[in-house]
């Protein structure tokens, strides 16, 4: 079984290659680049667009899928790290307004680090890396100062206003539930009943802008997509289950249509380093069997 998921993860890969090829687009370089002010600069020949647009702590932005022109994200971008939270604590309004800085790797990937300060005791890391064409690969990691209980990284994409659909993989067969509008607006989809109580310790009631989750189904893979209906493209959203304890998004039309892993969600040692992976597939009218293919193909499988 493993295998053959391997397989139907290698052939939209491919597929997504061909794609490009039959759009004109010649093969482009797996990188970042330096762009202005302090911004990273991609182009795939699938997707171009930037990151940390401006010089801002915050992930891709202006990214277009370049077979089609469509436009991906909107507000603060892709793959953007917003709330931080400890039992009983949130660290300001969120990552994206902290001071950073990053770097280009001599892989052309990026790093961004957040230092740690006296209101913040820990630090914080972020490594953007193309694997493939269509594959973005993310690694949060935090290194502890002082303990801190129950940590929770909220990862955040918002999407532009076509991407209408959006469901998280819940049944045991790879199967997806839509998040309908009955289920009320802000849905969490937990890994389990244990991680349940980090969601509802009151961390979400702190300002600005409190939230009330409604909690639906677990997943049955941290696994989730966006897409534009009429356009058949899909954003997959998946992250390492040992790391990656919700996933939380909005009714479908809501006006954020967004998307947010969950991540860490547990206690982190003084001087310990705790590391979370995410990727990010862009995909053209997948069927659920090929997202499941794609989520058996990640690294922490």
């Amino acid at each position: 079984m493993n295998r053959c998921l391997e397989l139907g993860a290698i052939v939209g890969c491919l597929l997504a290659c061909a794609l490009a090829n039959s759009a004109g687009e010649e093969a482009k370089p797996l990188a970042f680049k330096t762009g202005v002010g302090g911004e990273f600069t991609f182009d795939t020949g699938i997707v171009r667009g930037k990151l940390r647009e401006g010089g801002a702590s915050k992930g891709l932005s202006q990214v277009v899928h370049i077979p089609t022109g469509q436009r991906l994200d909107s507000s603060m971008g892709l793959f953007s790290h917003y709330r931080v939270f400890t039992q009983g604590r949130r660290y300001g309004v969120g990552a994206w307004d902290w001071p950073s800085k990053a770097r280009l790797e001599t892989d052309r990937s990026v790093i961004v680090h957040w230092p740690a300060t006296p209101d913040r005791p820990f630090e914080m890391s972020a490594h953007y890396r193309w694997t493939t064409p269509n594959t973005l690969d993310l690694e949060t990691s935090v290194v502890a100062k002082t303990n801190l209980v129950k940590f929770e990284s909220f990862l955040a994409s918002y999407f532009a206003p076509a991407f209408t659909n959006s469901a998280v993989c819940t049944g045991a067969a790879g199967k997806f539930s839509a998040a309908a509008k009955e289920a009320g607006v802000w849905q969490a989809f937990p890994r389990d009943a244990a991680v349940v109580p980090v969601i509802n310790d009151g961390r979400w009631k702190l300002e600005p802008n409190p939230v009330e989750w409604i909690l639906q189904p677990a997943f049955s893979k941290p696994l989730a997509f966006r897409r534009d209906p009429e356009l058949g493209l899909t954003t997959a959203l998946m992250g390492d289950p040992r790391g990656c304890f919700a996933i939380c998004t909005p009714h479908e039309t809501e006006a954020h249509y967004s998307t947010y892993l969950s991540l860490f969600g547990r206690d982190i040692r003084a001087g310990e380093r705790v590391t979370v992976a995410a990727r990010m597939i862009f995909l053209n009218r997948p069927g659920e069997p090929e997202l499941v293919a794609a989520y058996g193909a990640c690294p922490w499988k």
